[in-house]
């Protein structure tokens, strides 16, 4: 992501709401308009839908925008584009996604622009196209989920799936001597996890673009911890994966999903020998820790 000069005197921003799903492609296409944009983002608004922005300092064409957004939205529906002006005095906020520093339990996560402390649980994160800051309650449960874990062991195996920013696995990496592999989908999120991973010293976090568990470096490999910050939809298909690469005994932190959406992704985990072990809820989002039972067979 590249920034304006703070000396120019005009910029705008474009922000328009989207299906979750088309967020990352519909900012993509943002990215490759003319003229170029000094940044581009998206972040959820609730668990279906997103908000993606571009902020220019160039006055944009809004004409070739709203073509490039229909083209790469491919049928989902969308909102309306809005353009607005901002103030001087907001602009590298708005441009560095500067929301403040996140605290969860012993984890800080800061952008480039907070001046944190040096501690082993800070994790520098700048706004990206991936997701994963811990403004999202979600993620911001998933890291408190993580350490309360570490306060009774370490972890020697971890998997992160659908990693987005490699938040979760670089929490992990930090705390624990463990293996660690994060995989996505998404060739340009993996891109921002991979250089975050480095950022934070982490190097050793192994990424894989793939779908779900379906990775060659993931046959026969069962972790103790598993992270799963999806969409209730993909944690239910999943199931049989977690399953599968939940070490017996292991544990499965899952998010995503909404408090009311919770018990049903719960009961699906159950039948496949999870057992609940902590729910956590914030601001409307429910995070579960569920631990595999040691004798209970995997079935797809």
């Amino acid at each position: 992501m590249t920034y304006a000069n703070p000396s120019d005197p005009i910029r705008r921003s474009v922000t328009i709401a989207v299906p979750l799903d088309a967020a990352a492609r519909i900012a993509a296409a943002l990215e490759e308009t003319w003229p170029a944009p000094d940044a581009v983002g998206h972040f959820e608004t609730s668990p279906t839908s997103a908000e993606v922005f571009a902020h220019y300092t160039e006055t944009p064409d809004i004409g070739l925008i709203e073509t490039m957004v229909q083209a790469a939205a491919d049928g989902a529906e969308i909102g309306s584009l809005q353009v607005e002006t901002i103030a001087d005095e907001d602009w590298v906020t708005l441009s560095q996604g500067k929301r403040g520093k996140v605290e969860a339990g012993r984890f800080t996560v800061h952008g480039s622009h907070e001046a944190v402390p040096a501690t082993r649980g800070a994790i520098e994160i700048d706004a990206s196209i991936a997701f994963g800051t811990a403004h999202h309650a979600s993620t911001k449960g998933c890291l408190l989920a993580l350490d309360d874990i570490l306060k009774r062991y370490r972890p020697e195996r971890v998997l992160d799936i659908g990693t987005g920013s490699g938040v979760l696995a670089i929490a992990a990496a930090k705390f624990c001597h463990a293996e660690t592999i994060a995989t996505d989908n998404d060739a340009a999120a993996l891109n921002v996890a991979e250089e975050n991973a480095a950022l934070n010293r982490t190097p050793e976090i192994r990424f894989r673009a793939c779908h779900g568990f379906e990775d060659p470096a993931l046959v026969g490999f069962e972790a103790d911890l598993v992270f799963g910050n999806l969409l209730k939809s993909i944690l239910l298909d999943l199931v049989a994966g977690f399953a599968r690469h939940t070490a017996p005994g292991g544990l499965a932190v899952l998010s995503g999903i909404t408090a009311d959406q919770a018990a049903s992704v719960e009961a699906s985990y159950r039948n496949f020998g999870f057992v609940l072990k902590r729910r956590i809820l914030l601001d409307g989002w429910a995070i579960l820790v569920l631990q595999r039972r040691p004798s209970m067979p995997v079935f797809d």
